[in-house]
């Protein structure tokens, strides 16, 4: 008798760790300033010691080498920002750039995106969700690894306030249609583009320096925002 294993869809994981080798200013970094900026999933959150006071929140889940986030921190310092990634050189990149900039209103997990989500942030608390350019897993039987998926917008309808919004972008089309088709289905959500589907850039998600390359080789860029209703 031979028997199979179920797996629930929803704890598929939407990423590999790829770790890859840091840099020596990375690896600095990770030394001298994790316990400044970031923090344990082992221990319970208190939002306003990390940050050392009471804002709004923004998180960013997978923030690569965390140049846009450490930009957009920068520029909106009224703002607490939470970065989530896997990537230990990306951790590493980011701590450097808010070392050497002064910023102070980011705080890091260098973990599970959807573990933090789950275990550590409180509910009806997050004011935005960011999610730039996620692996967008090609491969038609990978597709199931994808991160926007309909227990991942139930999560967020769970989290975000009344108001608080979902901001996704990426630079395939294929994928970009299927976030818009299946967030689209979500009744928790509401597209905030005026035409139903995709959103002009906003000014606070900063052009990186790949996507400017991309969109001068003529590649498209979608950006896709939804509201809680």
């Amino acid at each position: 008798m031979t028997s199979s294993l179920i797996v629930d869809p929803a704890r598929i994981k939407s990423f590999i760790r790829r770790q890859g080798r840091a840099t020596t200013g990375q690896r600095l970094a990770l030394e001298n300033h994790w316990d400044t900026y970031c923090l344990s999933p082992e221990q319970a959150l208190d939002l306003t010691a990390a940050f050392g006071r009471q804002a709004p929140l923004i998180i960013e889940i997978g923030f690569g080498n965390g140049a846009s986030l450490a930009e957009m921190a920068a520029a909106n310092p009224e703002l607490n920002y939470l970065g989530i990634e896997v990537h230990r050189p990306g951790v590493g990149h980011l701590m450097m750039l808010l070392d050497e900039r002064g910023i102070s209103n980011v705080r890091i997990f260098h973990h599970d995106a959807i573990e933090i989500l789950e275990q550590k942030i409180a509910d009806h608390s997050v004011d935005g969700v960011h999610l730039f350019f996620p692996d967008p897993w090609q491969k038609r039987r990978h597709h199931k690894r994808r991160i926007v998926r309909p227990s991942f917008l139930e999560l967020l309808n769970k989290k975000l306030k009344i108001g608080g919004y979902f901001h996704a972008a990426t630079d395939w089309e294929h994928y970009a249609k299927d976030m818009l088709k299946t967030i689209s289905a979500d009744t928790g959500l509401q597209n905030a583009s005026p035409t139903g589907d995709f959103c002009p850039r906003p000014d606070y998600r900063p052009l990186t320096k790949f996507e400017n390359r991309g969109l001068g080789l003529g590649h498209g860029v979608w950006d896709l925002i939804f509201r809680k209703r």
